[in-house]
Formats: C-alpha cells, sequence, structure tokens
C-alpha cells in the first residue's frame, strides 16, 4: 500500500475526494468538496470500538472487517454505480488507516486509479491549521467599524454586490457575535468546519486587492477567530460605519424579530447582562418583551447596552480607527449596492492604497 499513499499537497490531482469516515465525523468537518461514502456507520463505529476494549482487538477487527465489506458494496452499488472507467479519487479516514486502505485497495481491485491520502483528516487538519497562522496575514484588509444596527453585514453583503473582495464571518460562523446574535434554526458550524470554511475563502482571494470585513471580537458566538486573522484586522484602515439612530431601530426589529417568537430564550439571554446592568433594568426589559414593546426595548438596548459596548471595545482593539473614513449607511434603503459603489468611490479618491 506505501505506493498507493499520496501527501496533501496532491489534492488537485484527483477527480474527486472521498471521506470514508462517518456521518458524524463528515458532519464535524471534511475537506471541501469531498463526498462521504462510509465504511462504518455511527452505530457501527462504536459497536466495534466497544468490541475492541471490552472483547478483543481480533474480535473487533473480525466483526469490524464484515462491516465494511458490506458497507463498500452498498457503495459500489449506489454512489459509484456510474463511475467512468478513468475515474481517480482520493480517498482518505481519520489517520489513513484501515478505514481509507479497505476503500482504496477495493476500488483498485476493480480498476480506478484510487490513491489514499498519507495521514488522513488529521494530516489535513494540521495543514489547515498551519496555513491559518499565515495566509490572513498576507492580505490588506478594510474593517467596517459601527454601532450595532448600523447594517454593517448589509453594507459588506452591498460591497460584495459591487464587485470587492468581501469576508463574511458572520456568514461562515452561522451567528451574528452578539448576546443576541444566534441564528433562528441554524446551528453554528464545528470550530474545524469554520476553520475549513475561512481557509477555503481566504485561498480565492486575490491578494492584489483589499478585503473588506466586519470587525469582530475573538469569539463569534462558539467559533473562535485565528489570531493571525485578528492581528492583522486590528491594524489595518477602518470605516466607520454610520447610521441614524431611527434606521438603528427600523434594522434591528428587521433583523432581531425572531427573538420575540421564543420570549421565554430572549429573557434568558438578556438576563446574562445582570453583571453589566442591575436586576432592576433588566426586569424592565422582560417587562418590555412581555408587553411586545420592541422599538421601545431595542431603544433602550443601543442606548444603554450596544453603544456603551462599541464605545469601550472598538476603541481599544482597532487602532486605525482614529483615522477611520466615515460613511453614513441607510441600512433600511434599497439602494444598498449604489450606497457601496459610492463608499468605494470615496475610498478610491481618500484612500488610494487600498
Amino acid at each position: 500500500m506505501k505506493n498507493l499513499l499520496v501527501p496533501l499537497d496532491r489534492l488537485g490531482d484527483f477527480d474527486e475526494i472521498v471521506d470514508v469516515r462517518t456521518p458524524l465525523e463528515f458532519a464535524e468537518d471534511h475537506i471541501p468538496g469531498a463526498i462521504n461514502a462510509p465504511v462504518l456507520s455511527n452505530e457501527e463505529r462504536v459497536i466495534v470500538g466497544t468490541m475492541y476494549k471490552q472483547v478483543s482487538p481480533f474480535e473487533a477487527t473480525r466483526v469490524g472487517a464484515a462491516m465494511v465489506a458490506r458497507n463498500i458494496a452498498q457503495h459500489l452499488d449506489t454512489l459509484f454505480a456510474d463511475k467512468p472507467r478513468n475515474w481517480r479519487p482520493l480517498v482518505y479516514c481519520w489517520r489513513g488507516g484501515k478505514r481509507s486502505g479497505s476503500m482504496t485497495t477495493w476500488l483498485n481491485l476493480i480498476g480506478w486509479q484510487a490513491r489514499q491520502l498519507d495521514g488522513g483528516y488529521k494530516t489535513y487538519r494540521r495543514g489547515v491549521m498551519e496555513r491559518l497562522s499565515e495566509l490572513p496575514r498576507q492580505f490588506r484588509y478594510v474593517v467596517l467599524i459601527g454601532h450595532t444596527g448600523s447594517g454593517k453585514t448589509r453594507l459588506l453583503t452591498a460591497l460584495h454586490g459591487a464587485g470587492a473582495q468581501a469576508l463574511d464571518l458572520e456568514g461562515l460562523a452561522a451567528h451574528r457575535g452578539s448576546l443576541l446574535g444566534a441564528l433562528p434554526g441554524q446551528p453554528q458550524p464545528s470550530q474545524k468546519g469554520f476553520d475549513s470554511a475561512l481557509l477555503e475563502v481566504l485561498s480565492h482571494f486575490d491578494r492584489t486587492r483589499p478585503v473588506f470585513v466586519e470587525a469582530e471580537g475573538r469569539r463569534i458566538g462558539s467559533i473562535t477567530l485565528p489570531d493571525a486573522l485578528l492581528d492583522s484586522l486590528h491594524a489595518s484602515p477602518c470605516v466607520e460605519v454610520r447610521a441614524q439612530r431611527k434606521d438603528r431601530i427600523a434594522f434591528l426589529l428587521q433583523d432581531y424579530a425572531h427573538l420575540f417568537d421564543d420570549p421565554a430564550f430572549f429573557k434568558t439571554q438578556l438576563s446574562k447582562l445582570v453583571a453589566l446592568h442591575s436586576r432592576e433594568r433588566v426586569a424592565h426589559w422582560h417587562g418590555l418583551i412581555d408587553a411586545d414593546a420592541r422599538a421601545e426595548l431595542f431603544g433602550e438596548l443601543i442606548d444603554r447596552h450596544y453603544d456603551p459596548a462599541y464605545a469601550r471595545s472598538s476603541q481599544a482593539l482597532y487602532r486605525e480607527l482614529p483615522h477611520a473614513a466615515h460613511v453614513l449607511f441607510r441600512p433600511n434603503d434599497e439602494d444598498s449596492i449604489e450606497q457601496a459603489h459610492a463608499l468605494l468611490a470615496q475610498l478610491a479618491e481618500t484612500t488610494p492604497a487600498l
């Protein structure tokens, strides 16, 4: 099997990447573009692992081999049934061991030019972390910074629509970044999954052009951003996005309306602010939820929580903020792409280096 092993830098040499780990392992993270053809199901892997510890390695291997053979046969009848004679797949499992070795052997016996990723997913994951410690430093960023409700994410999307390079970290993390930022019905990816997605996006950017990105803290919900990216953002030029207070409230009434669909959860999240505010104030906010006083509640959260928090965090982290360009954004208007074009023209005139 030695001659069937290939290194990580040859990923692009193959027609397809086949991940033979369990569906749970695949869901946590996988090589971008890979398909999942598990040789053991989630339950089967538990059975084999338990047998390995409690019975014997021999019995576990015997039972596991039968499971693997049945699953490979199933994939040959379904997933791989229409693959052409000259198909060249790259196969990997957790460590590049028996699971991917079994699949690779059978595919080659059939006549396909299959190869096995040396070191498996662990090698890939190590490569992701190494590249994320270096690649983010190779771009020039423009950081959109501004108060909650000013529509920074909407402006970032508009900049992408206007032809600029945009890095949507909150989109990749499936979270808006604040205490109330969880997206309804959409779980966050695993940290590993986020890292892979981030690297994939960065790998396709043009290093000669600036990358627009929204200011973030170290964490977006449960996701932690790489140090190399954070360090670069903190030293980058900034655009301070401003919006009128009434527009900010209207924006929050749109983007956070779902919070009122689950008042108990909304109250639980606000209760986490007791340490920063008083129990009386948080109880008052709970009362506004019960009264469905949405505009009043978001107005108070802007004035008493979000704006003071912005003043504390942004001034300390983003060193170029005192020299920031400014844009008055109308986040609720339909001409967001036109507003983005105007910002790009403004920056081209005032900051040609970008």
